[in-house]
């Protein structure tokens, strides 16, 4: 788990369009993220 100030690391997800979108391609840009349940359930 992350604490407060550290760094997240580097990961590799496919975007909407199918392309793979890393974190590091955001480097000094703001990036917010949202996780969805797996079943698309909310929660």
């Amino acid at each position: 788990m992350l604490k407060p100030g550290q760094k997240a690391p580097d990961f590799t997800l496919a975007s909407d369009e199918a392309k793979a979108v890393s974190l590091k391609d955001f480097a000094g840009k703001g990036v917010l993220l949202f996780f969805y349940p797996k079943a698309n359930t909310p929660g």
